[in-house]
C-alpha cells in the first residue's frame, strides 16, 4: 500500500480514533502545507513507515523541518500520536529519513493500555542529550527529540506538521531518564487567545498531563515515572529556554555526528 498526500487531516473518531486514518489532499490553514506524507506498508504492522516529503524528494522530520514556526514566537510541532488514539507511534531517529513507525518493545508493536487524551508528538531540530546531566535534576537525556503535548479541542492527524504556542514544560523522568514534555496549544484553536502561559491552563488540565504519564506504563508493571522540580509545570519564559538548549544540543550532534541515529 502506498499513497501520498498533502497532510493527514484531523480525525473524526466515534469512542477511539484511529491513529493510521488517512485523509484527502488538502491542509488546514495553519499546517505547513509545503510537506507532503508517503505512507509505506499496512497500518498496524512492523512495516508501516509514514515518510515526510519536500517538492517531491524524502526529507527527515527531525532534521529538515524548522524549529520555529512561521508566526512569530511559534514552534514546528510533528504530530506522531493523534488524540484519542493508543498505537506508540514514533519519528524514527535511527531510521534513514526519520519516517514515523509505530515503537516495537520485545518484537512487539507498542500501544499504550487507553487512549491519551491530547494530541502528542515532537519539535523538530531538538535533541534530549543522554551525554549531558542537567545540573539540578542530575540526570541525562533520553536522546530522542523534546515532546510536546497539545492540548487544543481538535484532533490532529499525525504527520501533521503545527505551528503551536508553547505555554510550560514538565520535567518528567523515566527510567532514570530526563524526558521534558512540552504543553502547548495549536495556534488556531480558540484556547490560544485565552492562554498564555501555564498559569492560564486549568489545574484540572495541568494535574490530567502529570498523572497521565505518572501511570501510562504501569499495565507492563513498570514503576510510576516521577518529576523534577517538585513536579510543577514551568513556566513560558524556562519552555522557551529549555527548547533552546535542546536545539543547540541537536546542532551540536549534527556537527559531531552520531554510529546509531540517522543524521542526514
Amino acid at each position: 500500500m502506498k499513497f501520498q498526500t498533502s497532510v493527514l487531516s484531523v480525525l473524526a473518531f466515534s469512542g477511539y480514533a484511529s491513529a493510521f486514518s488517512p485523509a484527502p489532499r488538502g491542509a488546514l490553514s495553519t499546517a505547513l502545507a509545503a510537506y507532503g506524507l508517503e505512507t509505506k506498508g499496512e497500518a498496524g504492522t512492523e512495516s508501516f513507515r509514514l515518510g515526510f516529503t519536500e517538492s517531491d524528494k524524502a526529507i527527515s522530520p527531525w532534521h529538515d523541518i524548522p524549529l520555529k514556526g512561521e508566526t512569530e514566537g511559534t514552534y514546528n510541532m510533528v504530530v506522531e500520536i493523534p488524540k484519542m488514539t493508543k498505537a506508540k507511534m514514533e519519528v524514527a531517529t535511527k531510521e534513514e529519513s526519520n519516517p514515523i513507525a509505530q515503537d516495537i518493545k520485545k518484537g512487539v508493536l507498542r500501544d499504550y493500555h487507553g487512549p491519551i487524551f491530547w494530541n502528542y508528538g515532537c519539535l523538530p531540530q531538538t535533541w534530549e542529550d543522554p551525554n549531558v546531566e542537567h545540573p539540578e535534576l542530575k540526570c541525562f537525556g533520553d536522546d530522542d527529540p523534546i515532546d510536546v503535548v497539545e492540548i487544543g479541542g481538535s484532533a490532529l492527524a499525525m504527520g501533521t506538521v503545527k505551528e503551536v504556542k508553547p505555554l510550560g514544560v514538565l520535567a518528567m523522568i523515566d527510567d532514570g531518564e530526563l524526558d521534558w514534555k512540552v504543553v502547548a496549544v495549536a495556534i488556531d484553536d480558540p484556547l490560544a487567545e485565552e492562554y498564555n502561559d501555564i498559569d492560564d491552563v486549568p489545574a484540572a488540565v495541568k494535574d490530567g498531563i502529570r498523572e497521565w504519564f505518572r501511570w501510562y506504563k504501569t499495565p507492563d508493571d513498570k514503576p510510576l515515572n516521577s518529576f523534577g522540580f517538585d513536579e510543577k509545570f514551568l513556566d513560558v519564559a524556562y519552555t522557551k529556554e529549555v527548547i533552546e538548549e535542546t536545539n543547540a544540543a541537536w546542532k551540536k550532534l549534527k556537527e559531531d555526528g552520531s554510529e546509531k541515529l540517522w543524521l542526514n
